[in-house]
């Protein structure tokens, strides 16, 4: 009995499924853009998304002008981001608010826009174009439309997204600190780098990372100085723990942070 259900499920399944496929492959010959806009709308409620965006690139051009102009080119971008496309519906979304800047549909569309740069936003090891992009979209939102409803989704992705590209500071201040001073100083080049990090993101959840690699960058570039300039070097060292030490007093790396203090203050000293 079971078994025959199963089948016969299948079998409707089926049936319903070559339906859907006979009748999408009758829109995609069809004339009519009102019937494409139609099925395409259709198409997009039960979910085929490529059937949607496919029909409504077919018809996008020439539904311009008509009152269904609008629906089309945001859903256009929707059906591309609903199926993971953020690239593509980010270009159909700028496409329509820069189009229709006072439109019906002009709130989500700047908002889509900076939301699907954010969820394809790549790993910080990579390459961050998208991510300042994403940053850029999300902070227009913000701008147009202080009152929307999206507006902590977007702050949070900003924060979010600020934080991948401190991240991404840290780790190059980083790799230049384990370089030493392999062909140069490149303790300078770590403090460089990660002084501009906190200038440019200064409520990162990094900072205080950035500032200890800074310690450390100090303490090590002393180390390595010509006897002349080692004083001024370690005094520098001393500064800057103590700023540290100010800033993060309960610091988990504050055992490292005063073991680098005591062997510093001897040399200022002495």
């Amino acid at each position: 009995m079971k078994n025959f259900i199963y089948i016969t499920l299948l079998a409707l399944f089926m049936s319903l499924f070559m339906t859907s496929c006979g009748e999408y492959q009758h829109m995609l010959k069809s004339t009519d853009p009102n019937a494409k806009f139609e099925y395409a709308k259709r198409a997009f409620d039960e979910k085929r998304y490529v059937q949607a965006y496919t029909l409504l690139e077919q018809i996008v051009t020439t539904l311009k002008g008509t009152d269904k102009a609008e629906e089309s080119l945001y859903l256009l971008g929707l059906s591309h981001y609903e199926n993971k496309e953020y690239a593509d519906a980010s270009s159909y979304f700028q496409t329509y608010y820069t189009r229709y800047p006072k439109g019906k549909f002009t709130e989500m569309a700047r908002f889509y826009s900076g939301y699907g740069f954010y969820l394809d936003s790549p790993e910080p090891q990579l390459d961050q174009t998208g991510t300042v992009k994403a940053i850029e979209e999300l902070q227009a939102f913000l701008d147009y439309f202080p009152r929307s409803d999206k507006v902590t989704i977007a702050q949070n992705a900003i924060f979010e997204l600020q934080d991948k590209l401190t991240l991404k500071e840290l780790q190059n201040a980083q790799l230049y600190y384990n370089m030493g001073v392999f062909r140069g100083n490149n303790y300078e080049s770590a403090i460089i780098v990660a002084q501009n990090a906190i200038k440019e993101y200064p409520y990162s959840k990094y900072k205080e990372e950035l500032e200890m690699l800074i310690l450390k960058a100090r303490y090590q570039e002393a180390q390595m100085s010509v006897e002349e300039r080692k004083a001024d070097r370690y005094r520098d060292v001393v500064d800057e723990y103590f700023s540290f030490i100010n800033n993060y007093p309960d610091s988990p790396n504050r055992k490292e942070a005063d073991n680098i203090y005591r062997i510093a203050s001897r040399h200022v000293t002495e």
